[in-house]
């Protein structure tokens, strides 16, 4: 059976370093993969909408109709057709992926608009996706670690995993963080710099041990 990748990046900056990792896994997994199917989407580039009246009309019809797909033949008015071109092509990708990458800084805490649009747009409704494996390559300004000061802080993670276990009875999440990237920028943070080096090049590496 071929292998299917799905990979989405978040960033708002084309050379961020999740972008950047997310490229380290997919381009070993290609390798390893040279017959698989890779699907790719720019959640910045080209931003999926945010969802709309039609939308929830069109869930509202699906949960009506209590089916679980084919969620095409309970569209009827031009707004739950509008909803659904922006849909199909969307859930199409997801469930032809047998592993998902989603590549995401960490925005305020969480995730990028852009990322939780996509994944707004996908819960559409509930189905299960157990057996894929999920892999967010994320990248941090400051630590986040457990025990950290600011682990408590940590929506993100917390977001994703509940999300993807909730939403597509998946357990087979995986996270992979560079963290302290602000001190390449910020002088509170100087002293850090080797901290961030060392959590980067930790990355990648186990970034491609899971590509392999």
């Amino acid at each position: 059976m071929m292998s299917t990748l799905l990979h989405l990046d978040a960033s708002a900056r084309p050379g961020s370093f999740s972008r950047g990792l997310s490229a380290r896994f997919a381009a070993v997994w290609r390798a390893v993969h040279p017959d698989g199917r890779y699907l790719y989407r720019d959640l910045a580039a080209d931003p999926v909408p945010f969802v709309t009246e039609g939308w929830t009309s069109l869930c509202d019809a699906v949960l009506a109709a209590g089916i679980t797909d084919g969620f095409g033949e309970v569209v009827t008015t031009s707004a739950q057709r509008e909803a659904w071109a922006v849909v199909e092509p969307l859930l199409a990708e997801l469930t032809a992926a047998d592993t998902v990458l989603i590549g995401t800084p960490m925005y305020n805490f969480s995730v990028p608009a852009a990322l939780k649009a996509w994944l707004d747009q996908v819960t559409f409704p509930r189905m299960s996706l157990r057996g894929r494996r999920f892999v967010v390559a994320g990248a941090r300004g400051g630590t986040y670690r457990p025990g950290t000061p600011r682990a408590p802080f940590d929506h993100e993670e917390r977001y994703l995993r509940d999300f993807f276990a909730g939403h597509f009875d998946v357990e087979d999440v995986v996270f992979v963080h560079a963290e302290l990237t602000n001190a390449l920028v910020d002088p509170r943070l100087a002293d850090r710099l080797d901290a961030h080096e060392a959590s980067l090049a930790a990355a990648l590496e186990r970034l491609a041990e899971l590509a392999r």
